[in-house]
């Protein structure tokens, strides 16, 4: 070999040490290259300011054109569900956000069956997923499942409500609850503190599983160490959400005017509004893995252990009503499916026969 070559050669190389330890470096590209997704629910009672609180965590206005109902309007609506999808990008890095709100929850006289669309939308969600990771397009799969869910505490009571603990034990084997205490500004410290107490005593009393921070491991640092320890003390929540911009000592600040003072919601001394946008935003990724690895191979295994046969949705269903449209045309694809397996079966045999 010339010496020519051996200096194209060497020019070629890269310079620096190249390993396996830049393995992350090609996986952070690659995330950063596809964006990302998450969709976050919202439930609670009318008026308990979930839609503030959403658009502040998020600077967005997610309800452009939402009309609130008047009273009488109130009385004939039912739960529906509304999803509301914003791409959000910050330093390069996109995500595709969707939040999914439950007007009509808990307005109700009789509130009995108020919680059973949202369970059908989250099954449905499940189902379409599994659905797209069985079909031939895997590579392009929408992830509609919902990561996490904000459920919303109304601060004048005496702790949880009997729909908020049905809730709860309903869906908590099913999404990730995060427990808020919404309008923390009408509380003081220490009836905030003692509604914290009571709502935690009762979650455990009535054996419901709430979304719970991971550990933090041995060689972490302890900043992140002190960060998680003071948001899984911070939990339930206490929130208030503001989108207007007020003048306080000469500086810009989100918060509430009332005439004793201003109530800044940036304010780690007056709401843990911080606290909560900090846990979902640093451990969104733990989110979506619990979402994967534990809700979703639950409603998996289930799904085949009944044979692959679509879920019948039978929540408030006393007399059994016919299977949904959709499953029934998911079963008629099955069947011809199986029949057109049959009959290469039956072709293949034949063509041995003859040879």
């Amino acid at each position: 070999m010339s010496s020519d070559s051996v200096k194209n050669f060497s020019s070629l190389e890269t310079p620096g040490y190249v390993g396996f330890a830049n393995l992350p470096n090609q996986v952070h590209r690659k995330s950063v290259k596809k964006g990302f997704e998450f969709t976050l629910m919202v439930v609670g009672e009318s008026g308990l300011g979930k839609s503030t609180l959403v658009n502040a965590l998020f600077l967005t206005d997610l309800y452009p054109e939402r009309q609130v109902p008047d009273a009488i309007e109130k009385m004939k609506q039912t739960v529906k569900l509304e999803p509301s999808t914003v791409e959000i990008e910050e330093r390069g890095v996109k995500l595709r956000l969707t939040v999914v709100d439950t007007p009509g929850y808990g307005d109700a006289i009789d509130n009995t069956d108020c919680f059973s669309e949202i369970i059908r939308y989250i099954d449905d969600q499940f189902e379409r997923f599994l659905r797209d990771e069985s079909g031939l397009n895997r590579k392009n799969i929408m992830d509609n499942r919902i990561h996490c869910c904000f459920y919303f505490i109304s601060p004048f009571g005496h702790g949880l409500k009997p729909l908020d603990v049905e809730f709860m034990k309903q869906l908590h084997n099913k999404v990730n609850i995060v427990p808020v205490i919404a309008k923390a500004d009408v509380l003081t410290k220490k009836e905030m503190q003692r509604l914290k107490k009571k709502v935690m005593d009762e979650i455990q009393e009535h054996g419901i599983r709430i979304y719970s921070l991971p550990e933090c491991d041995s060689d972490e640092d302890e900043e992140y160490k002190e960060q998680v320890r003071q948001l899984k003390q911070a939990v339930p929540f206490a929130v208030c959400g503001a989108n207007t911009l007020l003048e306080v000592r000469g500086r810009k600040v989100r918060g509430r005017l009332y005439p004793w003072g201003v109530v800044e919601v940036e304010n780690p001394d007056h709401c843990d509004f911080i606290k909560l946008r900090t846990m979902l935003i640093t451990h969104m990724q733990d989110l979506q893995e619990i979402t994967q690895q534990v809700h979703y191979e639950n409603y998996r295994s289930e799904h085949l252990a009944r044979g692959g046969v679509p879920k019948r949705n039978t929540i408030g269903d006393d007399k059994g009503a016919a299977t949904s449209d959709k499953d029934r045309i998911l079963l008629e694809k099955e069947a011809e499916l199986k029949r057109m397996q049959e009959m290469i079966a039956a072709m293949q045999a034949k063509m041995h026969q003859q040879q």
